[in-house]
């Protein structure tokens, strides 16, 4: 599997606490924190909870 860097943009502040559980399993909790995982159907899933919250980068 390929590894994806991913970057919180937006703000976890008034959000869905389901959206805000999504960011903080992946490791995010502050505006501009990078975190890097691989590639799954789980993590599919999760990033496209938070999609509008973030932005992604398949090839760093």
């Amino acid at each position: 599997m390929n590894n994806i860097q991913i970057k919180l943009c937006r703000s976890l502040i008034g959000r869905n606490p389901k959206q805000i559980k999504t960011a903080h399993a992946l490791g995010l909790k502050k505006i501009n924190q990078i975190v890097i995982k691989e590639e799954n159907a789980v993590l599919n899933g999760m990033l496209n909870i938070i999609k509008h919250l973030i932005s992604i980068n398949k090839n760093f």
